[in-house]
């Protein structure tokens, strides 16, 4: 009885938290969404470069123009690197 009820409990806490991470996700701004869809419109893997976009756009304010290149139009976007020392914005 105390296996089924602890079963039950750990179902209902994951089946909680995949609802409610949507919800305690950040929105981004219509600025940030558009930039960056322009900017990884040609990109291999789309998904990764529009979440990376967005959080480098969120935090600089702006995006460089283009699909590529163009960096030195937005030094805040440029400057950001990964804890591998590798550029962070697409």
């Amino acid at each position: 009885m105390k296996l089924l009820f602890l079963t039950l409990l750990l179902c209902s806490l994951l089946l909680c938290s995949s609802v409610f991470e949507p919800t305690m996700a950040q929105p981004r701004s219509p600025f940030c969404e558009g930039k960056c869809k322009g900017r990884c419109n040609k990109a291999a893997v789309w998904d990764r470069c529009f979440k990376y976009c967005g959080i480098c756009c969120e935090e600089c304010k702006c995006v460089p123009s283009g699909t590529y290149g163009n960096k030195h139009e937005c030094p805040c976007y440029r400057d950001k690197v990964n804890n591998k020392g590798k550029p962070k914005c697409p």
